[in-house]
């Protein structure tokens, strides 16, 4: 990744780091490029390694305290951040259309969604629990603060990856040290400002820097946990840096999400859910599908039906009227989906829309339709993060179900049906954290969230993620044996 830097004498910061509930600036600055122009709209802080060093120390500080705050203190601190979020949602998504690209309906969604799972994620608890009580031993199960718990969120969804994060550490008696995605830096930084006085200082600290910043988290001996999400290259490379000290890791990585539509469905009421489930965020989503498996019987009324939904989507600036597609959010990944869509042209491989990029400027990518690849093309074993996606035939479902399965990664996957159990037969053989029948992208804070094989470690979201920001403590005690009374 290359990331601009420039000294700070004729620029400066849209906003700038809370560290210790205080405002810190940087020596030095990132340029942060609209992706619908590709051209430099603003700057945000390039946080030295002194600086982060100051963030884990106000979070170390202040831990204790927060730790021994009672629960019902730390749950109406969720929700004053909740309500801080919804207070300035304008503004937020305003600034999350400029800076991640996308449609300026679907970022008023994201800090909705984050303010709501703030309040939600309140509402989960860790009670002790009592394991044994035989009249002799009482031993109870307690859960308690891992201490400063350092979290790196992704530039797809920069707003709820951090909430996802910031909210079951906080409830968990934690302290957060946060750093946004270089590229879309600002509106955490922004969340980081309004906050201060609504967390007591050092509760949350919001940094932000370029490649180097990352790996100083993982290495850092006064950071006790790190909740990554992002690319599975990047996740191992987490848990190098972090095995010396031996942090507790929760990794939310990469999948080649399967979805398998059955025989029997209803093509038009299932299409719009598909094209979706695909194509939501111009597919920079970990949970999009990325592979679809289409029985024969149906594949070419499905396939037209996709294709008819790409031709009304109107892909374009965020803040343009009508758009419901926004541009790839960073240079980076641009050029990735445009060599995956190279190689697929290369080897003579049929779309049915799309594949010619735009003229003009901008990261702007279209909604691509591959006709059936061979499975063993890039365009199916690798990830697109983005609107390219392979329709892929098969005639018989023990088939389908091992070539979805046939992938080193596990995340999610979907099976649609008219026919319920029989959905639910297929779906229990997929090799996948989330199996979603008939419906996708259900996501709640009360259910769990993990990804098998190389697409996670760990659990994210309900009392399961909230206890991955826990140690577990065992108190045991021997109950005093009665005295027989004196004669």
């Amino acid at each position: 990744m290359t990331v601009s830097i420039h000294e700070p004498t004729a620029t400066k910061a849209l906003h700038l780091m809370t560290i210790g509930g205080r405002t810190v600036s940087s020596p030095a600055l990132l340029a942060l490029h609209d992706p619908a122009t590709g051209e430099v709209f603003g700057h945000a802080p390039d946080a030295a390694a002194e600086q982060l060093d100051a963030a884990v120390a106000a979070a170390r500080q202040a831990q204790p305290e927060w730790a021994a705050t009672p629960i019902h203190n730390r749950r109406e601190a969720l929700g004053a951040i909740a309500g801080t979020l919804m207070a300035h949602q304008d503004q937020l998504a305003a600034l999350l259309t400029r800076e991640q690209g996308k449609p300026l309906a679907r970022a008023v969604e994201e800090v909705q969604l984050s303010a709501y799972w703030c309040a939600e994620t309140a509402k989960l608890d860790l009670p002790d629990q009592t394991l044994v009580d035989d009249g002799t031993t009482l031993a109870t199960l307690q859960h308690l603060p891992l201490g400063v718990v350092g979290a790196i969120v992704p530039w797809n969804f920069p707003l709820a990856m951090a909430i996802f994060k910031v909210a079951p550490a906080l409830l968990a008696g934690n302290t957060v040290v946060l750093k946004p995605s270089p590229y879309t830096p600002l509106i955490m930084l922004r969340v980081g400002e309004l906050l201060r006085g609504v967390l007591p200082d050092g509760v949350l600290n919001v940094i932000s820097g370029g490649h180097a910043l990352g790996p100083w988290m993982t290495e850092h001996t006064d950071i006790n946990k790190i909740s990554f999400t992002g690319a599975t290259a990047t996740g191992r490379q987490v848990m190098a840096n972090a095995a010396p000290t031996l942090k507790r890791l929760t990794l939310e990585l990469g999948g080649n999400d399967a979805a398998i539509v059955l025989d029997d469905v209803d093509v038009e009421t299932i299409a719009p859910q598909l094209f979706w489930g695909a194509f939501a965020n111009s597919g920079q989503f970990c949970l999009a599908i990325k592979r679809l498996y289409i029985h024969e019987k149906v594949y070419p009324r499905l396939a037209q039906a996709l294709v008819q939904l790409a031709q009304q989507t109107l892909v374009g600036p965020g803040n343009g009227d009508g758009v419901l597609l926004g541009p790839i959010q960073n240079r980076a990944q641009h050029d990735r989906l445009r060599i995956m869509l190279n190689d697929s042209r290369a080897r003579g491989h049929r779309f049915l829309c799309g594949g010619v990029l735009p003229a003009g400027p901008g990261y702007f990518f279209p909604v691509t339709l591959v006709d059936n690849p061979p499975e063993d093309s890039s365009v199916v074993q690798r990830e697109a993060f983005g609107p390219l996606l392979p329709l892929l035939k098969f005639s018989d479902v023990d088939d389908a179900v091992r070539r979805a399965n046939a992938s080193p990664f596990g995340l999610s996957a979907s099976v649609w049906s008219a026919d319920t159990a029989r959905a639910l037969a297929v779906g229990r053989r997929l090799e996948a954290g989330t199996v979603w029948i008939n419906e996708i992208h259900t996501l709640s804070p009360h259910k769990p969230m993990a990804g098998h094989k190389q697409s996670g470690l760990g659990v994210e979201f309900g009392v399961e993620g909230l206890r991955e920001f826990t140690q577990p403590r065992v108190i045991s005690m021997r109950r005093p044996t009665s005295v027989p009374a004196a004669p």
